[in-house]
């Protein structure tokens, strides 16, 4: 016997919800780890006597916490080594700065400092405002044309999904102090792309197996059957996708790092919301809204 979905459907909300209370408890008493692409920071542009790669001055850089800072090769036409290289880290004090730069000098030979600077946030708060608003809307348009496609209950599971994604992703990221950066805005909006698209196969699927439903049919047996019916394609996308993004994880660079697993953590949660979660809300949804109609339909003139 196959195992069934919904019937754990109250089980697999109260994990989400769990996890989910976590991370606003985590957000709201320690915050997000915020990159500089939000803080602003510092911005150090060196002229070394002999030509650097990357990864040589990223790895003087781990020593002091700066790993993940943005790094920039300038002065020459190869792109593995220059001689210019522009560093934009966080907010350094003179402190930090002296021994950084002291590092530099002893590990990778003199230089020239060019300029030394305070940079801005390159995303705002109006830029975070008209982003979240963005997303916002995204949601309402994927509401409208679900609806439009199946039923407006499947517009609304769906996206119920998509804010399990999102905050599951927010919450661990907080949780666990992971910077957010530019990049983890991206990942984001892939998530929202990637999650979106498995749950309407399934929903299409229901759509598909409830024309055919014969009278004594049940309709949690109904979704039950459809996502074991597209649960091999389920397993291909997810493993092909998850295969890329683990492979980017632990073979990428460290300013690909918290990209790569925002991805991990969104590409599980959107798998396990759309099994577990979106069909199921849909179901007792639509079960609901069956009772209703039957009382009506006997109540007494």
């Amino acid at each position: 016997m196959k195992f069934s979905f919904v019937k754990y459907k109250y089980a697999s909300l109260a994990l989400s919800l769990i996890v989910i209370a976590a991370g606003l408890i985590s957000i709201a008493v320690q915050g997000f780890n915020l990159g500089i692409d939000f803080t602003g920071g510092t911005m150090l542009d060196l002229k070394f006597a002999k030509p650097v790669t990357v990864s040589e001055v990223r790895d003087v850089l781990q020593n002091y916490g700066l790993e993940n800072s943005t790094l920039q090769l300038a002065g020459t036409e190869k792109v593995d080594k220059a001689p210019n290289v522009i560093i934009r880290t966080r907010v350094l004090d003179e402190t930090e700065r002296k021994a950084v730069l002291q590092g530099l000098n002893d590990r990778l030979g003199k230089y020239e400092i060019m300029r030394i600077e305070k940079v801005g946030a390159t995303i705002g708060s109006e830029m975070t405002r008209e982003a979240l608003i963005a997303l916002l809307l995204s949601w309402v348009v994927i509401i409208a044309y679900v609806a439009f496609r199946f039923e407006y209950r499947f517009g609304v599971a769906g996206v119920l999904a998509l804010v399990h994604d999102v905050m599951i992703v927010v919450g661990l990221f907080s949780i666990f102090r992971k910077e957010i950066d530019a990049t983890f805005v991206a990942a984001m909006l892939t998530i929202v792309g990637y999650s979106i698209n498995d749950t309407i196969v399934i929903f299409d699927r229901i759509r598909e197996n409830m024309k055919f439903m014969k009278k004594g049919d049940s309709l949690p047996e109904l979704v039950d059957r459809s996502i074991w019916q597209t649960m091999t394609r389920s397993i291909y996308t997810s493993l092909t996708v998850m295969f890329c993004v683990v492979a980017m994880y632990f073979l990428g660079g460290e300013t690909t790092k918290n990209f790569a697993l925002a991805l991990i953590i969104g590409f599980i949660s959107g798998t396990y919301s759309t099994v577990f979660l979106a069909s199921p809300v849909w179901l007792v949804w639509k079960e609901r809204d069956e009772r209703k109609r039957l009382e009506h339909k006997v109540r007494p003139a």
